[in-house]
């Protein structure tokens, strides 16, 4: 038997349909073994506590409780001669299948956005705050929801 085998190895080791069923062999084992899957996830500001937003009152607290509670703002602007201060926090989950020629990628970013408007005077007017990031999930398929 052993003498058959090696008979059929020389026969076909300089065929040409042996060499491209070979090249095609290692095409399919390099795109199996070059695929990946990644899953990421990353954030940018901090988190809102609940009693910090709590501690800011409208028409009582100040430009200066509002920093003393959250901190220095991530943006002011000014709007219609009062100044808005904003705080922000990103949550981005991302994944992705890399095959050899064709890759796919969902990426879901959400946002926690606080507005707080204060007047002329330094007290805080308006508070608006929007809480998006709560129960985002991780989307593998690419394509629609």
């Amino acid at each position: 038997m052993d003498r058959h085998w090696k008979r059929a190895w020389r026969e076909c080791s300089g065929s040409p349909a042996w060499a491209r069923a070979m090249a095609w062999l290692l095409l399919g084992l390099s795109a199996a073994t070059l695929t990946a899957c990644t899953f990421v996830r990353g954030g940018i500001g901090d988190e809102f506590k609940a009693e910090q937003v709590a501690a800011i009152q409208k028409g009582t607290s100040t430009r200066a409780d509002v920093v003393a509670a959250l901190g220095a703002p991530d943006r002011v602007v000014a709007a219609n001669g009062r100044e808005v201060l904003q705080y922000y926090r990103y949550d981005i989950k991302s994944t992705s299948l890399f095959l050899l020629l064709v890759n796919f990628s969902r990426t879901n970013i959400k946002s926690d956005d606080l507005f707080v408007f204060v007047n002329n005077n330094g007290i805080v007017d308006e508070m608006v705050f929007g809480k998006r990031t709560r129960d985002m999930e991780f989307r593998v398929w690419p394509f629609g929801d």
